[in-house]
């Protein structure tokens, strides 16, 4: 098992950047492959990168490739995403999540097994 705690939203203007941490309990944060996954309002969780174990991999939704960057320090049991030019459309509540299945992380938001309580990121235009 495995605690999450996000933090870095805020309410920025469009075309500004973020960095949205979060913090993983445990010595076993290596094992894990780490996501992130944003819900708008009325909307159902989307996918939005995930990054092997060792940070080797990293797998992108493809409109996020290019202005999203994730990454993570497994010394410090912290990923992180860097989000640049944001959008209006970027507006969503961002999770962390956490899975051990497979070789490669998940890219889809359901196949994650744990998950943070989010942090509130809110572009205005």
């Amino acid at each position: 098992q495995v605690q999450l705690v996000e933090s870095g939203g805020g309410l920025v203007q469009a075309g500004a950047s973020l960095r949205l941490s979060c913090a993983a309990s445990g010595r076993t944060f290596s094992t894990w492959h780490m996501g992130w996954v944003r819900q708008a309002p009325g909307q159902e969780r989307e996918f939005v990168v995930g990054i092997s174990r060792s940070g080797i991999n990293t797998y992108y939704t493809d409109s996020m490739k290019g202005r999203f960057t994730i990454s993570r320090d497994n010394a410090k049991n912290t990923v992180y995403l860097q989000m640049i030019s944001l959008k209006p459309e970027d507006t969503a509540v961002y999770f962390c999540a956490a899975s051990r299945s497979g070789y490669y992380p998940p890219r889809r938001a359901d196949a994650y097994d744990y998950w943070g309580q989010g942090t509130q990121v809110t572009v205005s235009s």
